[in-house]
């Protein structure tokens, strides 16, 4: 018997990308993923529109009667209305024509103006600029057209949606640096909501980027059969074409992202979301941020553990977090790992407080190098709780450290990748130790839950290396990080020192002669 040939041929996604990225010619990845995905989008609401369309053209059933060309038709379905000269099937009759991305444009303007929650500048346009030849664009069209979706509604979410979220990866890493901005890789994003475990209540993601953190959320409940109408989503993007792409993203998955907001002043100086108190908040704020207008913010109601430096927003972000938190929330954030053990500009006195004071802290995750697309700062994960001194009263005097700097592979030679097996050691580590009956133990060399005492003495310093039995982790040293901070503490010092001789001017000028 002739042995059956292995089957070679490379998952839809991956095809559809390298036949995309030849279509982009001399167009920079960071324009040309809006061109893409914006179709993307289009495809799919479109699918999702024909499909209702149909059944409401056979008039069967509830849908005796029915007018399908009704926008009230669509909304009651949570079905987005695509008018005629905005449908795929219109849009494909035309690909081949010169005015295609004319034709685009008006196509994103009208589903704009049809549908609520698409208004105020949701979808991509310049589809028509002298860049984006019409062949090119034509042959998107085409290629999108043959995507594999099967009938059903929820399954075009589900191929379409995968789509999106693989080609987001894949411009971020062909963005690089800039890429990265916009898009927190997929394993580190999976451990976060593995580690929170967010099946029910208000999940709320300040500095939202594309919208990864929800989306996973999503997946995570539907994976372990829990209803998504359990969890409300709340966000917030200074960058606007972020925001585009994180609704475009939320709701090709039908996640409503209307609590989902934009301001370019960004979370410190313009929160979104003052009075909101979140069950969840999972997070990947920009690291060692020097110009986040903290001289403006000396007073504010957030710094309950101390005023962050104003050259560093690591300790706004770590006290905007906490101040979100509901009674018995739980955060997940990301942040540099220089954080861990600062004491430049008062950032250690905010650290000791938040230990030793506040009691918010869980647990520590060293994170293993090259995980990042924008950055190879090292990083760590902190998990900070409120009420567990009530919640966790077996825990409340210790913090779990983990280091996992040993875990993941390398997907290329700059990047590495946390596998299904690492994730799932390092959550089950993390559940084991918070729940009374777990069978948690320290791992020498990989986890140690320790008294706050034992912090006390190392200085209030939560490198995880020193718990769990590694080497001083000054064998991590990286240039960046200590530039960056340094920086950061010397464009503190400046601000300190205009900040005195303004005062020194006021007095003086008060001096009667």
């Amino acid at each position: 018997m002739a042995k059956a040939k292995p089957n070679t041929e490379e998952p839809l996604e991956k095809q559809l990308w390298k036949a995309a990225d030849k279509l982009r010619k001399n167009i920079d990845a960071a324009e040309y993923k809006h061109v893409v995905l914006g179709l993307i989008f289009l495809k799919y609401i479109s699918d999702s529109f024909a499909e209702h369309h149909a059944k409401l053209v056979q008039g069967e059933g509830d849908y005796a009667g029915a007018d399908p060309e009704d926008r009230d038709e669509y909304q009651a379905e949570n079905i987005f209305f695509v008018p005629t000269e905005a449908r795929w099937s219109f849009l494909l009759a035309h690909a081949k024509q010169p005015n295609i991305g004319t034709l685009v444009d008006a196509a994103m303007d009208v589903i704009e103006q049809e549908n609520a929650a698409l208004k105020g500048g949701v979808l991509p346009k310049g589809f028509a600029k002298s860049n984006l030849d019409p062949t090119s664009l034509g042959g998107l069209i085409d290629l999108i057209a043959n995507i594999a979706l099967g009938d059903a509604k929820s399954r075009s979410a589900d191929v379409l949606g995968h789509v999106f979220e693989y080609f987001l990866g894949e411009f971020a890493l062909a963005e690089g640096k800039q890429g990265g901005q916009f898009y927190t890789p997929r394993s580190i994003v999976e451990l976060l909501v593995a580690m929170l475990e967010p099946y029910k209540g208000r999940v709320f993601d300040p500095c939202c980027g594309s919208g990864g953190m929800f989306v996973q959320s999503e997946k995570f409940i539907k994976n372990h059969q829990g209803k998504i109408d359990d969890i409300s989503i709340y966000g917030q993007e200074s960058n606007q074409t972020t925001w585009r792409l994180a609704k475009m993203n939320l709701a090709i998955r039908g996640i409503d992202s209307s609590q989902v907001k934009w301001n370019n002043e960004g979370s410190f100086l313009n929160d979104a979301h003052k009075d909101l108190k979140a069950d969840f908040i999972i997070a990947n704020p920009p690291f060692n941020v020097s110009d986040w207008s903290g001289e403006l913010l000396r007073g504010d109601g957030r710094w309950q553990y101390g005023t962050p430096p104003a050259g560093n927003a690591n300790f706004a972000w770590l006290q905007h977090f906490i101040y979100h938190l509901a009674p018995n929330g739980l955060a997940g954030v990301v942040l540099s790992k220089g954080a861990l053990t600062s004491k430049s500009s008062g950032e250690g006195d905010i650290r000791r407080a938040m230990i030793a004071d506040g009691n918010v802290i869980d647990c520590i995750v060293n994170l293993p190098a090259k995980l990042f697309l924008n950055t190879q700062i090292p990083a760590a994960l902190w998990f900070m709780r409120r009420g567990r001194d009530a919640i966790n009263h077996d825990r409340s005097g210790e913090i779990l450290f983990i280091d996992a700097r040993n875990l993941g592979h390398l997907i290329n030679r700059r990047t590495r990748e946390l596998s299904e097996a690492d994730i799932k050691q390092i959550a089950d580590t993390y559940h084991n130790w918070r729940n009374p009956h777990g069978n948690y133990e320290d791992i020498k060399g990989f986890c140690c839950s320790a008294p706050i005492e034992r912090v006390k003495e190392l200085d209030y310093v939560l490198t995880a290396g020193r718990y769990v039995g590694l080497p001083d982790e000054e064998d991590d040293f990286n240039f960046n990080e200590r530039f960056s901070a340094l920086k950061a503490e010397f464009e503190a010092q400046l601000v300190e020192e205009a900040e005195l001789n303004q005062a020194i001017i006021d007095n003086l000028a008060r001096v009667v002669i």
